[in-house]
């Protein structure tokens, strides 16, 4: 272990430690009405928006009908992205005059960005238009950023209120996680980046001569921009193929740092946003006490096996794949922090990975992307799994379950199980039927055990809304193009149809104070059985494809065979 990596390690996880209270305290102030930062500089813009738009944001919805306003909202998004991709040949701010992309391909690329998965079929610099990348996909990253945190508001109002069925205007959460939260964080980490070196520019593509004598093209574009959204938001959509890897997007060991620090920094402080707003700070500190363990277990089980001897090669520490400005660490620290984060960017090709370090991001993944998720998706995915630990606790004792002083029942339980499974269900069935068609062969990179865990890192990455790639599997085609789509649209709109719903099952309930007969949720003990639940349940489901892929890949590397 070089000295040098130990300290980095300490400086991220450090910084995330310090930064939570201070960012989760100021969204509480926000999404609690408090006057806050930019309250002076806002409020008027926030009420010129809903006067525009004939919003009137004290009307609150029950749960269908905030499930239809969201739901429509985001077919409209859609649309209009679909759209643009379909006649970006024919706008303008597209200096390489890009056609318009294959219609299968648009519609991936839609559903991917619409569901914050940010799946990417396609290198951006050869198919996408400047203004593809800023109207669309950038856009996208706000809107489905601001989805996730939506929703997560709407469930943490079913534990705070009492005898009611309303969860809140979704139109009002969007705008203020926008306009005081994902807007201003990213303007100024924009400028951040431009000053590290990362490309924010119009101009055409720089033509240039290699040192080989060969002429090349340069590409340029609006980067910086998108790239602060993508990690703030937890999107990942690369503006260039290779995504964080390239220099154009993360040119220093710096902005290395800042990136890494950014795709975990708001949903980590939404953690402590969700203590402070249910008024129990102790428990906020034991939600994040359980990811953050999970986490950093997860990257040193990674990271020693990415720098364990490989028989194959008879080295350690094999640099395939992984950015030589990084080096071995800081690549399987990302990739150990985007899958768990729901980002999805990566700054190393994780195909190139050993096959247990593989296992780490395929389990971060089919946990459900809880540790720590997405911007609101990973804690309100998290918190079905804290009403699951409550409910297996009180069945344990005999009494009926509660927390934070309402009554888990059989009905809640019938949402949280639905909202814990259908991922899972979608991640294994995807991969069984793909394997299942013969022209699947065609697109892997590889044979055998690996090129397994390439097909079901695919769906894992669709299924759990993440969006990151192995790098080996040849994702653009009719297939894989409508299976993966369906497997983001179900992995997304699955999970936040059942939160909602328990969101108003919950706000009918009245708070029970606590007794001796309550099982507490701000200690040790609650945190080891949280903590053994998420990872009996992603084992129990998962373990079967596990062995037939990475784990298979394993045995048969260190025995010195490879396909």
């Amino acid at each position: 272990m070089k000295t040098n990596d130990l300290v980095q390690i300490i400086v991220y996880f450090g910084s995330l430690v310090l930064l939570v209270p201070v960012l989760g305290t100021y969204l509480a102030q926000v999404f609690d009405g408090r006057r806050h930062w930019f309250t002076p500089a806002f409020n008027r813009l926030e009420q010129w928006l809903y006067r525009l738009a004939g919003i009137d944001p004290s009307v609150e919805t029950n749960w269908k009908q905030y499930a239809v306003t969201l739901l429509l909202f985001n077919a409209w998004g859609f649309a209009a992205l679909l759209s643009l991709q379909l006649c970006q040949g024919l706008l303008p701010l597209n200096p390489q005059h890009m056609p318009k992309l294959p219609f299968w391909l648009a519609f991936n690329t839609a559903v991917s960005f619409m569901t914050n998965t940010n799946w990417q079929a396609y290198s951006g610099e050869a198919v996408m238009s400047y203004l593809t990348q800023m109207l669309g996909l950038t856009v996208q990253n706000f809107l489905s950023a601001g989805t996730g945190m939506s929703v997560l508001l709407a469930f943490s109002r079913g534990f705070i209120r009492v005898n009611t069925d309303k969860i809140g205007n979704f139109y009002s959460d969007l705008v203020k996680t926008i306009l005081y939260i994902l807007l201003p964080l990213s303007c100024l980490f924009a400028l951040v980046l431009v000053g590290q070196g990362v490309v924010q520019s119009f101009h055409l593509y720089h033509a240039m001569t290699t040192l080989e004598g060969q002429n090349d093209l340069i590409p340029l574009g609006p980067a910086a921009s998108q790239i602060a959204i993508k990690q703030l938001g937890t999107n990942g959509g690369g503006f260039f193929g290779v995504n964080c890897a390239h220099p154009f997007e993360n040119p220093t060991p710096f902005s290395n740092y800042l990136e890494m620090l950014a795709l975990l920094l708001i949903p980590a402080s939404s953690v402590y946003m969700f203590g402070l707003m249910v008024k129990n700070r102790r428990h906020g500190w034991c939600l994040f006490g359980v990811m953050l363990v999970i986490l950093i277990a997860g990257f040193a089980a990674a990271w020693w096996a990415e720098t364990h001897l490989n028989p194959v090669t008879g080295l350690s520490g094999w640099m395939e794949g992984k950015e030589t400005r990084f080096g071995v660490m800081n690549s399987v620290l990302w990739g150990t922090a985007t899958t768990a984060a729901s980002n999805g960017s990566v700054n190393a090709m994780h195909d190139s990975f050993s096959p247990l370090a593989g296992l780490i991001l395929l389990v971060n993944m089919m946990l459900g992307e809880i540790i720590f998720g997405g911007v609101g998706s990973g804690l309100y995915g998290m918190l079905l799994f804290v009403l699951l630990t409550v409910f297996l606790a009180g069945l344990m004792v005999g009494r009926t379950p509660e927390y934070l002083g309402k009554k888990i029942e059989a009905r809640e339980m019938v949402w949280v199980i639905m909202g814990i499974l259908i991922s899972g269900a979608v991640i294994v069935t995807g991969t069984a039927l793909a394997c299942l068609l013969p022209s699947t062969k065609a697109s892997l990179a590889n044979g055998g055990p690996h090129g397994f865990s390439e097909v079901l890192y695919a769906f894992a990455s669709a299924g759990a809304n993440n969006g990151s790639a192995f790098a080996g599997l040849n994702a653009d085609t009719f297939f894989f193009n409508i299976a993966l789509a369906v497997a983001m649209l179900l992995g997304r709109f699955g999970v936040i149809l059942p939160v909602l719903a328990l969101s108003s099952a919950l706000g009918l309930k009245k708070i029970t104070p606590p007794n001796s007969g309550t099982f507490p949720t701000n200690g040790v003990t609650f945190m080891v059985v949280l903590g053994g639940v998420i990872l009996i349940v992603g084992a129990l489901t998962f373990f079967p494809v596990l062995l037939l892929g990475p784990v298979a890949d394993h045995f048969l590397m260190m025995s010195g065979r490879t396909f």
